[in-house]
């Protein structure tokens, strides 16, 4: 099925860098999560295109939950 991108740890989702159908390359930011005031980036693992995006700004999301697939 690809690259699964899942959460790393409790936060909420505050912004999407990436629309399915989109083109990435390992390493680029696909969603930013916010946690204690800080944003972290999650990043393609592999390049590929977004085969889903599976939140949306302002979800809560918890550690291991699917934020988008690589294809």
């Amino acid at each position: 099925m690809g690259e699964r991108i899942e959460a790393e740890l409790v936060a909420s989702v505050r912004e999407i860098r990436v629309s399915e159908g989109d083109v990435v390359r390992a390493g680029e930011a696909v969603v930013i999560l916010e946690a204690m005031k800080l944003e972290i980036p999650v990043v393609a693992g592999t390049s590929g295109t977004v085969a889903k995006v599976d939140v949306a700004p302002g979800d809560e999301v918890q550690e291991g939950d699917l934020l988008a697939v690589i294809a």
